[in-house]
């Protein structure tokens, strides 16, 4: 396990500049991977450079154009966009790409949604697998950051990842998110062979461990017990410096860096 920072707006290095002085900024701290969300034909060639000089991996982008997979008509759309989205993370080295359901449909069923879900990941995974990639998808709380969204649970996640029965499609199991919509980290730990990724942020404010409720010194050896051997993703919004906070980050997680 290695910590990769999160360097979309709001969370870390955001004192750097952009997207290039911020992966520079994350190599001068000691972290060797890199994530973000938002990407866009401009500016990538930096970002490139930037990654390249410094040896620091891009783990995941999320799907672009931002969308969502809820809504079964807007299979072309989403399909194209997992599409431009596999070429990106080519270009920068990356393996995973994130998806989450989005906003809710209007007028569709719960249930009609859960399956739409499937029934989209089961049609991207063979495009996905074929490129060595995976596809992450991330439950996000319904109660705080992403009120009327469709799945904000981790338990349904994997219900879905379950059901699309593919090696190129894994659960992103962020605990800030399952924490929010009271989910206990002992149940979603036993599917863990369906977890791809990890993310973290700690309750009221999320900002790092050490500032909230979460239970971490429990959470990371039941994490570890479970089998996951990925990496841990920090993303949280600083309550400090980015400095300061991952000094914390790896104070509470008991170690100068988690490693294997």
């Amino acid at each position: 396990m290695k910590l990769s920072a999160v360097i979309e707006d709001l969370y870390m290095f955001n004192e750097a500049g952009d997207m290039p002085a911020r992966i520079r900024a994350a190599a001068a701290a000691g972290l060797d991977r890199v994530e973000f969300h938002m990407w866009g034909p401009e500016g990538m060639d930096a970002v490139a450079a930037a990654l390249k000089d410094t040896g620091v991996r891009l783990l995941s982008l999320t799907v672009g154009p931002r969308v969502g997979c809820v809504d079964r008509s807007k299979e072309a759309y989403v399909m194209d966009a997992i599409d431009r989205t596999m070429a990106m993370c080519q270009r920068l080295g990356a393996k995973d790409m994130v998806i989450a359901g989005g906003p809710a449909l209007a007028g569709a069923s719960a249930a009609e949604q859960h399956d739409n879900m499937v029934y989209l990941l089961k049609r991207a995974a063979p495009r996905v697998q074929a490129a060595g990639m995976r596809l992450l998808l991330e439950p996000l709380n319904t109660r705080i950051d992403h009120v009327g969204f469709f799945m904000g649970s981790a338990l349904e996640g994997l219900d879905i990842v379950e059901a699309v029965d593919s090696p190129a499609v894994r659960l992103l199991y962020d605990a800030y998110h399952a924490a929010v919509m009271g989910e206990d980290y002992r149940e979603i730990l036993q599917r863990a062979h369906l977890i791809g990724y990890v993310q973290v942020a700690d309750t009221n404010g999320r900002h790092e461990p050490g500032t909230g409720s979460i239970a971490w010194a429990a959470w990371l050896p039941a994490l570890k017990a479970a089998g996951y051997q990925g990496d841990i993703g920090l993303e949280y919004r600083p309550s400090g410096s980015t400095l300061d906070s991952l000094a914390r980050t790896r104070e509470v997680f008991g170690m100068a860096e988690v490693s294997a």
